[in-house]
């Protein structure tokens, strides 16, 4: 832990630094190769929809005797169509069918409840519509419309309108990934998926936002100096940040470790497990989107700006005459630890206080 918070001492006052916005390119490759697998994967592959999305039966059998070649047997016999059959913690099988009427799906639970040696009436019978699933669509889609127009809205107020437009392809950037991975591994996508990917988005910009505000906080009057560009400000502002960003995401990611392995491995809840791997792959790519994606893209944003142009060509002439006058080139790290040394160890003015003896008689 000490080295740690010596390694963010360091960041932090410019003293070492990883160049993360001027290795755009690298960032973008990657995160392009993983959003080509992920979209590429959702065309050809598309999504496991659970049953409440599709419609069907799901038949939950606790303590079940029977193994999942016979349970599958006895329900493709009963509905003429494929069945899906699998197997959670504490011997529970989970039967789910095509949809049924009420006659059908008392006769299969009856067979099952035979055929795997338990009560008809332990098993638990949930039988949904494909509407009921498609309203689930249309009200996750709605929420997530007005998410993102009030984090535009929010954004473009507290910071500017470029800030918006990085955060956004951020949020996107992670919605893909998330969504996509689900598509490539064939994790069945069920309401509790929805729940989980629509709470990543919101920790993502929360991430984003905090990066954003120590990039604002860097980048205040940047014209006025000819040290550092836009993007070298930026990236003090990220590798400031980095050490807590790792931290947060660190301990977010803990307890939904332990939802994955002992509620989901050991406990057999199955709504935990899709809640879980949701926040889990979306945190992951929230932390790395905040730091590898927002930032280095919204640096390039304003670095089309006329004034950010006339500065970074200002910086350039000054760190030239430098290496022509024979003093050593000033590096970015460099000019960020003096930059930074100069704002936190600056005196403040204050006016000096009048002796009462020379303050003049009223």
């Amino acid at each position: 832990m000490s080295r740690l918070s010596g390694l963010g001492h360091r960041l932090y006052s410019g003293q070492a630094s990883i160049d993360i916005v001027g290795r755009r390119r690298t960032w973008y490759i990657v995160s392009g190769i993983i959003i080509a697998l992920a979209i590429g994967s959702l065309l050809f592959r598309g999504l496991n929809l659970g049953i409440e999305f599709r419609g069907g039966g799901d038949y939950t059998i606790p303590n079940a005797t029977c193994s999942v070649e016979q349970a599958r047997a006895v329900a493709e016999a009963k509905t003429g169509s494929q069945a899906i059959v699998t197997v959670s913690g504490q011997g529970t099988v989970r039967v789910q069918t095509e949809a049924l009427t009420t006659t059908e799906s008392a006769e299969l639970a009856k067979s099952l409840s035979t055929t795997c040696g338990v009560g008809v009436d332990t098993i638990k019978v949930q039988v949904v519509g494909p509407t009921w699933g498609s309203e689930i669509s249309k009200k996750a889609l709605q929420g997530l419309i007005v998410f993102l127009i009030l984090v535009a809205l929010f954004m473009s107020i507290y910071f500017e309108w470029r800030m918006a437009v990085a955060g956004l392809i951020a949020l996107a950037h992670d919605l893909i990934i998330t969504v996509g991975l689900y598509s490539l591994f064939g994790l069945e996508v069920t309401p509790a998926t929805v729940i989980g990917i629509l709470t990543i988005l919101g920790y993502s910009l929360y991430d984003t936002v905090v990066v954003f505000d120590k990039v604002k906080e860097n980048t205040r009057n940047i014209t006025g100096q000819s040290v550092l560009t836009y993007s070298d400000a930026a990236n003090l502002a990220v590798n400031q940040t980095l050490v807590r960003s790792i931290n947060t995401s660190i301990v977010a990611l803990l307890p939904v470790l332990a939802i994955i392995i002992v509620g989901a491995g050991l406990l057999g809840a199955g709504t935990l497990l899709d809640l879980a791997v949701a926040l889990a792959i979306g945190m992951a790519a929230g932390a790395y989107s905040s730091i590898f994606v927002a930032t280095p893209f919204l640096a390039q944003l304003k670095e089309k700006q006329p004034q950010m142009v006339a500065l970074a060509t200002r910086v350039r002439a000054r760190r030239a005459n430098a290496a022509r006058s024979g003093a050593s080139s000033e590096s970015s790290t460099d000019a960020a630890a003096r930059t930074t040394t100069l704002v936190d160890s600056a005196p403040r003015q204050q006016p000096k206080r009048v002796p009462r003896s020379k303050r003049p008689k009223k």
